[in-house]
């Protein structure tokens, strides 16, 4: 096994879910995929920052916990008790994007980054919440870690298991 690694960055703005991937006929009759442009430039600037925060560091191998924070806006046109309620926690985002579509969105784009393919990802935390408090700004705070544990695909014995 490598020596364990992390990575943690911030991907600024208000968060964005992984948009579904649109169809279209081809004039030979089939049908060709394509993901949204929105979704195609999210992924970038993701993949941009987790490629910063690697550095020189090569993907992690083996099982990766991910922690993710996707702390969303408070609507502007709240009033100043629901805004406060909301930054205490007591108010939670419960509007799009789903939680799921963020996550999913992060962990294409860390594909080739962060790890070879993002099956690695064994364990996820993952909050949804508003601004304030702990987190000031809006965006997802990312972070990652190697799991002191061997991969499915493992195929010896390890010395101390003998």
């Amino acid at each position: 096994m490598t020596e364990q690694t992390a990575v943690a960055f911030t991907v600024p703005g208000t968060p964005q879910g992984k948009g579904r991937a649109r169809s279209f006929q081809r004039p030979s009759g089939h049908i060709g995929h394509y993901t949204p442009e929105k979704t195609r430039t999210y992924e970038g600037m993701i993949r941009t920052l987790a490629m910063e925060a690697m550095g020189t560091q090569p993907p992690m191998e083996g099982p990766v916990e991910m922690t993710l924070f996707i702390v969303m806006p408070i609507p502007q046109s709240w009033p100043a008790w629901k805004r406060e309620m909301a930054v205490a926690g007591q108010i939670m985002p419960t509007t799009k994007p789903d939680s799921d579509n963020v996550e999913k969105a992060v962990k294409d784009a860390l594909n080739g980054v962060v790890w070879g393919d993002d099956a690695q990802v064994v364990s996820t935390v993952k909050a949804k919440l508003y601004a304030g408090g702990e987190f000031r700004a809006t965006g997802v705070y990312v972070s990652a870690q190697q799991l002191p544990a061997m991969p499915a695909q493992h195929k010896h014995k390890p010395e101390a298991a003998r």
